[in-house]
């Protein structure tokens, strides 16, 4: 991944340009890598005199919660005081994380789109960002967002800049968005800058440990019910995927997060190279997509659920019933095969 001269050139007019109100907006369902990157990009900006607000659509999920600075992070979804709204609405330059497209936000599309004034930067790793950004830092090729902006503020004030809450922050971010170090463009220079935040002092088992090791009993216990009598394996065993209802989640006191990581399971299995995962919220159902090798479910996102997102790691909606939603991918899959893009 390599920035764009003029890009850093632009970034820089636009920090110089702007007034001190900054708001930084990530997507629904905020992940580790959109708060990460947000809470670090925040606080370089606070270092360069500008006056920060982090907002997200929604609740992030709770073993972010010991993140230095996330309770500084507003919720739209549960800001009663409006506060989100106001500093949108003030705002005079506004930066998009880890999302490659304004509808993304859900509700707090309108609030975004209803100021009209404060310029707009994408920093997102993303296929097919939409128009519409004054400045777009948009690397498909890249990891992470968490590594973009490791990258810009490497180039804008140089690594001695990097404070241990920083490093912290783009470590979650860097670390979550590759499973671990496992997947997903592992470049010799996203170690060299994970060898940068561990010269900063943070403690790399430590923040392991209250990521992946802090689930509730209850996420436990609904994890062995999705492996052990929700998961089906399709395609000649080559394809699996697992449901889960609101009923179901409601039994192990489902909490916003706990879903997340169980589509990779499935690619455990030595013959699965696409694995999908239904998750019923009460207007729509989420799917999350994930694969190994070159089966693009980036593609089959955009063909089949009108989503998107990486080559091996994608999402869409449905607004149908489970059933019908699970039927409508049964029936994908095999086109798909059919194809030849399953291998």
């Amino acid at each position: 991944m390599t920035l764009d001269e003029q890009a850093i050139l632009r970034l820089n007019d636009l920090l110089r340009e702007a007034g001190r109100r900054i708001v930084i907006v990530s997507h629904t369902n905020p992940d580790g890598d959109a708060v990460g990157s947000s809470l670090a990009w925040a606080e370089i900006l606070r270092g360069m005199g500008h006056r920060v607000l982090c907002v997200v659509p929604n609740k992030y999920p709770y073993f972010l919660d010991w993140m230095t600075g996330i309770e500084e992070v507003v919720v739209y979804k549960t800001d009663t005081e409006g506060r989100a709204a106001r500093a949108v609405e003030e705002a005079d330059l506004i930066f998009c994380l880890d999302f490659n497209a304004i509808s993304r936000l859900e509700n707090l599309s309108d609030v975004i789109e209803s100021n009209t004034t404060a310029r707009r930067v994408l920093i997102d790793h993303h296929l097919a960002p939409d128009p519409g950004f004054e400045l777009m830092f948009s690397h498909p090729d890249a990891s992470s967002t968490s590594f973009i902006v490791y990258k810009i503020i490497e180039r804008l004030c140089g690594t001695g800049a990097i404070t241990p809450a920083m490093a912290e922050a783009m470590y979650v971010g860097m670390m979550t968005d590759t499973g671990n170090f496992s997947f997903s463009f592992l470049t010799p220079d996203l170690y060299r800058a994970v060898a940068v935040l561990a010269e900063t002092g943070i403690d790399l088992p430590q923040i392991h440990n209250n990521v992946y090791n802090a689930f509730t009993e209850g996420r436990a216990r609904l994890f062995g019910y999705a492996i052990n009598r929700k998961m089906e394996i399709i395609q000649d065993g080559t394809v699996a995927y697992m449901s889960l209802l609101e009923s179901e989640m409601r039994r192990f006191q489902f909490q916003q997060g706990d879903s997340e990581g169980f589509v990779n399971y499935a690619l455990t299995i030595k013959k699965v190279k696409m694995s999908a995962m239904f998750v019923a919220h009460r207007k729509f159902i989420r799917i999350s997509l994930r694969s190994r090798g070159d089966v693009d479910v980036n593609l089959f996102a955009r063909k089949y659920f009108n989503g998107g997102g990486h080559r091996n790691a994608a999402g869409g909606k449905s607004f149908d019933t489970m059933q019908q939603t699970i039927d409508h991918y049964v029936r994908s899959v095999a086109e798909f095969a059919r194809n030849g893009y399953l291998g």
